[in-house]
């Protein structure tokens, strides 16, 4: 989604100084293709990285903003990352983090912020000719291998 409120500008804003301060790139904020949206898109030398951002006022329910990140949200974001290693021809691995921050509504002071790196991994399923071979890996062929 595009941040249009201050909560989730300021949210944005701490992760990209998070991500800058242990020396990621950033090359994309609010990556969108049709209906699907990344908040961040950064590399380091190995690695592409995917971040879902959660800027909150509270923590509702003793519920960090890091743990609202549901499943249906992680498939979207997996489907936008691999909609932008094939746009872009990405060789780097990717990888999917999440940054959760806490802001005090009335002064913008980030209250609570944490970088969950590697925080999920995509699970597909492989197919042989006509069984299942029982293994979950995400695998991700460039043009240039295909």
């Amino acid at each position: 989604m595009f941040v249009t409120n201050p909560i989730g500008i300021r949210g944005e804003e701490t992760a990209t100084d998070i991500l800058r301060h242990k020396g990621y790139k950033i090359l994309e904020h609010n990556w969108r293709m049709g209906h699907l949206e990344v908040d961040i898109i950064a590399e380091n030398k190995k690695e592409i990285v995917f971040v879902e951002v959660k800027g909150r006022t509270t923590a509702f329910g003793n519920k960090l903003p890091e743990e609202y990140v549901d499943e249906d949200k992680k498939r979207r974001i997996i489907a936008a990352a691999n909609a932008y290693i094939k746009y872009h021809q990405v060789e780097k691995t990717p990888r999917f983090d999440i940054i959760g921050v806490l802001i005090d509504p009335d002064t913008g002071e980030v209250t609570y912020q944490n970088h969950l790196e590697n925080a999920y991994t995509p699970h597909f399923r492989t197919v042989g000719k006509a069984t299942f071979s029982g293994e979950n890996r995400w695998h991700y062929k460039s043009r240039k291998n295909i």
